[in-house]
């Protein structure tokens, strides 16, 4: 069966923005939190590719371990974030990523983005610079410490999600989602039982139900429309994180906008609506 790729990124968009939610009311440590995020969705697609008798190591492996370790620091940098700041900031300042993306798509893989294009990511860029106005430049400020873990999360993200679209032709998508936590599920480890105290079986549970809806469900859909459209294009539909994880902030934490967190979410939405859509690229 197959799908309109551009509605896969909006509903693996809707997903993500859960993640907040998921991270304020589990309350867990940002390593543990990553160790589930990673370890689940590998042990999973572990089990589904035995099954299937299909092989898990192909292809350009160096290339793909590499972006697998970029990537597990990139999930630690995204947990102490949501960790440090309010669920709106976080995912606010997580679309600087589209920008860098867009960037690292130009040189790395020779996509061509229109100047128009280039100009609405301007203004999303803008947005962030209107969120971070009321903040002390302090790392003792939670709020800024936060924030800024979460612009060295998406400045990595760009690398990594540069990297699985060159390779994305030579695997399924959930080979692609397998090599995306494979590292980090390793390394995270430790922390597991480091940690203290160790996860209740409530927490475990729910973290476990995240981890399957964040980790398999939406990365599948993401990997899968990544096939037909092109980075810079998913990478704007993405916005629509940032709309639902404010709207579960609000709802579910009575968090509060301040007028440069509502100008600057503005800005990023207004960019979005304003994108030029483009047709899907043939497979």
């Amino acid at each position: 069966m197959k799908f309109n790729p551009y509605l896969e990124v909006i509903i693996a968009a809707i997903i993500w923005g859960s993640t907040g939610a998921f991270v304020k009311y589990i309350n867990l440590p940002p390593t543990t939190f990553s160790f589930f995020r990673l370890a689940i969705p590998t042990i999973i697609l572990i089990i589904f590719f035995r099954f299937k008798k299909t092989p898990l190591f192909k292809g350009n492996n160096k290339l793909m371990y590499l972006a697998s370790s970029l990537n597990a620091i990139r999930v630690l940098l995204y947990y102490i974030a949501f960790t440090f700041t309010s669920i709106s900031n976080a995912a606010i300042i997580l679309y600087t990523w589209p920008i860098f993306a867009t960037i690292s798509s130009m040189i790395f893989l020779k996509e061509k983005v229109e100047k128009r294009n280039l100009g609405l990511f301007a203004l999303a860029f803008l947005g962030i610079i209107f969120v971070y106005l009321n903040k002390e430049i302090s790392f003792a400020n939670k709020d800024f410490l936060g924030m800024t873990a979460m612009i060295g999360s998406t400045l990595i993200y760009s690398f990594v999600v540069t990297i699985f679209k060159k390779e994305s032709l030579k695997y399924t998508k959930f080979q692609s989602v397998f090599y995306q936590n494979l590292v980090g599920a390793v390394i995270f480890i430790p922390f597991l039982f480091i940690n203290k105290p160790l996860p209740t079986p409530a927490q475990a549970g729910m973290t476990s139900f995240y981890v399957i809806l964040i980790g398999i469900i939406g990365f599948g859909l993401f990997f899968s429309a990544l096939k037909k459209i092109k980075l810079s294009t998913a990478s704007s539909l993405c916005y629509i994180e940032v709309i639902s994880a404010i709207l579960f902030g609000i709802i579910l934490f009575k968090e509060v906008l301040t007028w440069n967190m509502v100008v600057g979410g503005a800005l990023i939405i207004l960019s979005t609506v304003l994108l030029k859509r483009e047709k899907p690229q043939p497979v």
